[in-house]
């Protein structure tokens, strides 16, 4: 057989190889629970269709082939010589010394990120829709991730040198870190022992002055001697816990907002437990996000407030004052969005886990009744990041017997929550899906059509430049189905280190530009950009000032907390915050 044939035979050879294998790596994928983002399939459906048959590129394959040929045969020319492999140390997984100075350790690591490279090649071979390519390239990701060398024990350099190091100490304590971490029930990203919420983190000062079954609404302490006469209302996402914005005194957006003179109210979302499994969207419109602000204005007399909505909780917000729209109410006199969608049309990797099928199973499973553990969701989007959300921790915590640093960020995303069942499938179905958010009447919620374009006050919509959870393309779509005046600012960094950014520790930068390109999906955003002039630190400084020209006179800060009709019945942060899932 000539060179041609045999090229031609190993390229037949690694294209059904690479379809089998992958076809076993998204069917697992999709019985594993590697996640609940939206319409994930969990462990235990057995009536899923296997993947579709894949085809590659055969020209793509051919070269990749090729390539991959030369590579090895230079890898294993070079064997197990001395010397180092700039392409291995480049990679931090692989950069401890003790994988340099063991060349079978550096050998498996060359050989393993050459293995990488070439699937990844063959990921982006495959033919089909850029859904099916998106789908593809997540299962090789999550597989490559999964099987690097660093980690496994018998291949890990820098942790057996460790062992020895430390005459098998670290062994015994990653047991125990292991043994730990499955009493608690997911991977420690940092020290939890540390922390506290109401001790250390959330400790601004306040009370809780309204609770239902849905959320307690804390008005914080005023930090001047007068306040703006328009009260301000945050509206944190339901799925994670509040004090992300109120991590500590020197990173917290809920104290900025107090020392810039707002009366600042947050809502506090309760932890759904077996009780709730029933509660629907329709209820977190009408008994939360509507009741606050009800509550806010009743507590302080004004007509109008200021709003604000991060994540989930801008698409809560954005759907409450559209129900109050069509009732022909307007509390709100200016809307804050952060990271937030309204127009689904661009979610980014997290289309990948939605389709019809999967769409129809949640509805099956929990449409009528049920919870969406905490844990679940909050795995799933550690795996978006699995080399530095997971696979990091399990070396360093299990395979070293290293203790995570303690950092607050890391110690919120471990404190997850609960969904209800019903809740979480119309909020699948008709956001992430079907896109009806968007769409003016397609929805009734509450008993009213949703119509966003009513929505007519100003609006500041923020978005993080390297978000993976609301891609800058989706959160700049807002501005293309709200009427109002808005303003539209790009920040650095991504979903919460963009947003939690304060002034003073003069970091990042932000982009601004106050016209705003109209378009369909697509969404102009990338048009935006190129007017935009960048800004050093934070955007916080231009939120602040935007936000004073909509909060009205200064009037005296109130002595006590909420009114006659709502008294204070517990200090910030309330108990809803401190229930684990």
């Amino acid at each position: 057989m000539n060179s041609d044939a045999n090229l031609a035979q190993a390229a037949r050879q690694m294209q059904e190889t690479f379809a089998q294998g992958l076809q076993q790596v998204m069917g697992a994928m999709a019985g594993a629970g590697l996640g609940t983002a939206p319409g994930f399939v969990p462990l235990g459906l057995t009536d899923m269709p296997a993947p579709p048959p894949l085809q590659l590129d055969p020209a793509k394959l051919q070269e990749l082939q090729q390539t991959y040929l030369n590579e090895i045969s230079a890898l294993w020319n070079s064997g197990l010589q001395s010397g180092t492999d700039a392409g291995t140390l480049a990679d931090r997984r692989f950069a401890a010394e003790a994988w340099r100075s063991n060349p079978v350790a550096r050998f498996s690591a060359s050989a393993y990120l050459l293995n990488a490279r070439t699937l990844m090649g063959l990921a982006d071979a495959v033919e089909g829709d850029e859904k099916t390519r998106a789908r593809v390239r997540f299962a090789v990701e999550q597989a490559m991730a999964a099987s690097a060398p660093s980690n496994f024990l018998a291949l890990n350099a820098d942790a057996q040198k460790k062992a020895i190091d430390t005459q098998g100490a670290s062994i015994a304590q990653g047991l125990q870190n292991l043994l730990s971490d499955m009493q608690q029930g997911h991977v420690s990203m940092t020290d939890e022992r540390v922390f506290e919420v109401g001790k250390n983190v959330a400790t601004t000062e306040g009370a809780v002055v309204f609770e239902n079954e849905f959320f307690q609404l804390l008005e914080y302490k005023p930090l001047t001697a007068t306040v703006h006469e328009r009260p301000f209302l945050l509206v944190p996402p339901c799925i994670n816990k509040f004090y992300i914005l109120d991590l500590q005194p020197e990173n917290s957006l809920i104290r900025y907002a107090v020392a810039q003179g707002h009366r600042t109210f947050v809502v506090s979302w309760r932890n759904p437990d077996e009780s709730m499994a029933d509660k629907t969207w329709d209820d977190y419109i009408e008994n939360a996000a509507i009741q606050a602000i009800e509550v806010v204005q009743d507590i302080t007399g004004a007509k109008t407030i200021n709003a604000l909505g991060f994540c989930v909780g801008g698409t809560i917000l954005g759907t409450a004052l559209a129900v109050l729209a069509a009732r022909g109410e307007k509390p709100v006199a200016s809307a804050t969005l952060l990271t937030s969608l309204l127009d689904f049309s661009d979610t980014g990797i997290l289309d990948i886990f939605i389709d019809e099928q999967s769409v129809k199973y949640r509805e099956m499973q929990m449409g009528k009744g049920g919870l969406l553990k905490g844990q679940d969701l909050a795995s799933t989007f550690s795996f978006l990041r699995p080399n530095d959300l997971v696979w990091n921790y399990v070396v360093g915590n299990y395979l070293k017997g290293e203790t995570p640093p303690p950092f607050d960020l890391l110690y919120w995303n471990s404190d997850s929550t609960n969904l209800p069942g019903p809740f979480y499938a119309w909020y699948l179905r008709n956001t992430y899906f079907e896109n009806n958010l968007a769409k003016p009447g397609k929805l009734t919620v509450c008993g009213q059509k949703v119509d966003l374009s009513k929505l007519d006050m100003p609006v500041y919509i923020y978005g993080s430049r390297e978000d993976h959870i609301v891609p800058i393309g989706g959160a700049y779509a807002s501005t293309q189905v709200l009427p109002g005046k808005k303003r539209f600012v790009m920040g650095a960094s991504g979903h919460i280190a963009g947003v939690i950014n304060p002034p003073a520790k003069k970091k990042r930068s932000y982009w601004t530009n106050d016209k705003l390109p109209q378009g369909k999906f697509p969404v102009r955003q990338a048009d935006w950009l190129q007017g935009a002039t960048e800004h050093p630190g934070s955007w916080w400084t231009d939120w602040s000032d935007w936000l004073k020209g909509h909060a009205g006179k200064q009037i005296a800060a109130p002595q006590t907390y909420g009114s006659r009709k709502y008294k204070a019945i517990e200090p910030a942060p309330g108990r809803y915050v401190k229930v684990k899932a």
